[in-house]
């Protein structure tokens, strides 16, 4: 959804009814995480469209007060305006007091009773906890650079395995599908709005800095965070919470690459649940 050549780069001022455009940009994490921005677009008095990546647009639809949910794309589409979605922080002069709160995504109520039903029924009533342990494979050098920072090999998470009465649910999209002990139905998700179900049925998310961190948090799941050392800056430094998700906690590295001390981290807090 590219805008069309006429169209005014939208600073904040009221719609009366008029079209607003707003483009998803950069990756799906990104998505979910600024999307919460664009209900109040339209409580300045504007029909929004919101065009995003294909496979958030049925999650996405369910934002209250949005006009219309697109599939991005390189089509120009009729507006009055537009902006792309990552600065509407800035339309809204955000301050870490002022970031609208989450949670602003839900599944679908009748398909997480589903899948509540169906791991209650299949697993039994331990602590259902989602794991995912790399990000999406990216080809451009910077990218791919970030994503091996990042991730880290599934074997790593093996100290967590052990907690008693947990059933551990592999989320990660990519890949072969998981080795036992882990459980794993991602090659059923067609989409987040697939996945937002199933996540909405579980206990906890742990996660790597993915999408899946953005998606468990807009839903208002509690998310443990496993951080590379470098940081991404939307986690802010020297805090384990963050203002963007009130369920999230953040397990940093304490050195480039240390992931089995984050690990154990996370090993002990399971432990204390």
């Amino acid at each position: 959804g590219l805008p069309a050549g006429a169209a005014a780069r939208w600073t904040g001022e009221p719609g009366e009814g008029r079209r607003l455009l707003i483009t998803a940009e950069q990756g799906l994490g990104d998505t979910l995480q600024f999307c919460r921005y664009a209900p109040l677009a339209a409580a300045r008095g504007w029909r929004v469209v919101l065009a995003v990546q294909p496979p958030l647009v049925r999650l996405l639809a369910g934002l209250p007060d949005i006009c219309q949910v697109v599939p991005w794309s390189d089509e120009p589409m009729p507006s009055d305006a537009h902006i792309p979605l990552m600065s509407l922080p800035w339309v809204f002069a955000t301050r870490l007091d002022s970031i609208p709160a989450a949670p602003y995504l839900r599944a679908q109520p009748a398909a997480v009773e589903t899948w509540r039903r169906r791991l209650l029924e299949r697993h039994g009533l331990g602590r259902k906890i989602g794991l995912v342990w790399a990000g999406a494979a990216r080809t451009d050098p910077l990218s791919r650079s970030v994503d091996g920072r990042r991730s880290m090999r599934p074997a790593l998470l093996a100290p967590l395995l052990g907690c008693p009465g947990a059933l551990y649910f592999s989320l990660q999209k990519d890949g072969p599908p998981a080795a036992p002990p882990l459980i794993d139905y991602m090659e059923e998700m067609a989409d987040f709005a697939d996945t937002a179900a199933l996540v909405s049925a579980l206990d906890l998310v742990i996660s790597v800095d993915t999408s899946m961190v953005h998606l468990a948090g807009a839903l208002g799941k509690p998310v443990w965070m496993l951080d590379r050392f470098d940081a991404c800056w939307r986690w802010l430094e020297n805090r384990d919470d963050s203002p963007w998700y009130p369920g999230l906690r953040i397990f940093r590295q304490p050195a480039p690459g240390d992931w089995p001390a984050v690990v154990q981290r996370v090993a002990e807090a399971l432990s204390a649940l």
